[in-house]
């Protein structure tokens, strides 16, 4: 269980980063975060399910410019990381035990958006040391300051994680024997209705007939794949 932790905290620092900070390729998104996460754990298949969900149910809410949006990233990667070691360590598995993670991790991913906020207001303050700093000729200084904002998402990022772990491992557990049976009847109807949180968001945003035929081409596309898994 310790390696699986661990490999799920590098991942979830790494994308994590990858969100806003640097780079931003989009390994972050829950499409990509949660199957990478489920692959290096030995279960694949678990982070596609739990990734084609997470991506759709927060397509939407994107961290562009000042918004903060709910952390998909952590819960992606999350809920992932629970689903395999808590099957390994209740020697259960099914999509009762991938559903109940996923929906605990949304519910402690919340946090995310606190502490993703949290870093972005000590990094503000970061800034106007930078500025203090080129002043003063000082560049070194100012070459901290960003590396100390770094350090910051990361924090945020790892913090999350741990939170959602933590958590999970607590609750999952004890929620297991008591909702199992309702679960295993209603999954399907679990499955669908995130993503349709989703897509009722979106549609609420798109004014444009050609945007909407290609959006839903493409979730047309994504729950195909989602059935075919």
């Amino acid at each position: 269980m310790i390696s699986g932790l661990t490999i799920g905290a590098l991942i979830a620092l790494m994308c994590g980063l990858d969100r806003v900070a640097i780079l931003q390729v989009m390994v972050s998104r829950p499409i990509v975060a949660a199957p990478l996460t489920a692959f290096l754990l030995g279960e694949p298949l678990v982070g596609l399910q739990i990734g084609v969900m997470v991506e759709l149910l927060w397509l939407a809410r994107l961290p562009v410019g000042a918004a903060v949006p709910p952390d998909d990233t952590q819960v992606a990667i999350g809920s992932s990381a629970l689903a395999i070691i808590l099957a390994q360590r209740l020697d259960t598995s099914g999509i009762e035990l991938i559903l109940l993670c996923l929906l605990v991790a949304v519910l402690l991913g919340k946090v995310g958006q606190y502490f993703d906020h949290f870093a972005r207001q000590h990094n503000v303050r970061l800034a106007k040391q930078v500025d203090d700093a080129l002043e003063r000729g000082s560049l070194l200084r100012a070459e901290l300051q960003h590396l100390r904002g770094l350090g910051s998402f990361s924090l945020a990022a790892i913090v999350t994680y741990a939170t959602i772990m933590t958590g999970g491992l607590l609750l999952v557990p004890l929620l297991l024997p008591l909702v199992q049976q309702p679960l295993s009847y209603s999954s399907s109807w679990v499955q669908l209705a995130l993503p349709l949180v989703g897509i009722a968001v979106i549609l609420g945003t798109i004014n444009v007939s050609r945007a909407i035929t290609l959006f839903c081409a493409s979730f047309g596309m994504s729950f195909l794949l989602m059935w075919l898994v």
